[in-house]
């Protein structure tokens, strides 16, 4: 079984995916850093060459080929639950753990990222946050297993929940 972690950029999944990794001795794969490499590309690279299905497509891509494996911590990109198949796929063989951060908490961490194209064209950052997430948190709640709340915890407080629910389990 591997141990899916979902949420928005900036809650926290990439810092607790390593400390789960290596507390558990798995393997931790980012998604985005394999489509990546896949692509020879950063993300607005291919999502200014080839647009956001495209990406969405190696992203639905990517998810299958690692449902496929097995005893791994992922790292999910914020957007792969923009499509309901790629949340299918995942839980086929897997816990997923949405992390979860309040606006302020989440601009405030990702404020200086430049990895990422806009989601949402002519909204300051914190607007775009806000109307993004507003949008996802549906879909975060019904792709998984268990919710964390990220704000105001180190990412070792943060692993000690989720492996507290993954240990019961």
């Amino acid at each position: 079984m591997n141990l899916v972690l979902i949420g928005y950029r900036g809650t926290g999944k990439s810092a607790v995916g390593q400390l789960l990794a290596k507390r558990l001795g798995r393997e931790l794969v980012n998604m985005d850093a394999e489509i990546v490499q896949g692509a020879g590309m950063s993300i607005p690279e291919i999502v200014e060459k080839f647009g956001w299905d495209a990406f969405r497509d190696r992203e639905t891509a990517e998810a299958r080929k690692l449902a496929g494996r097995d005893g791994l911590v992922i790292d999910c990109g914020g957007g792969v639950i923009e499509r309901e198949e790629n949340t299918a796929i995942l839980q086929q063989n897997a816990m997923v753990f949405w992390m979860q951060a309040s606006v302020q908490t989440i601009v405030g961490r990702i404020e200086g990222d430049t990895e990422r194209p806009a989601l949402v064209e002519g909204k300051t950052f914190t607007e775009e946050v806000a109307e993004v997430l507003e949008r996802r948190t549906p879909k975060y709640r019904a792709a998984a297993h268990h919710a964390i709340d990220t704000d105001g915890l180190t990412p070792e407080q943060v692993a000690d929940k989720i492996l507290s629910f993954w240990e019961t389990n």
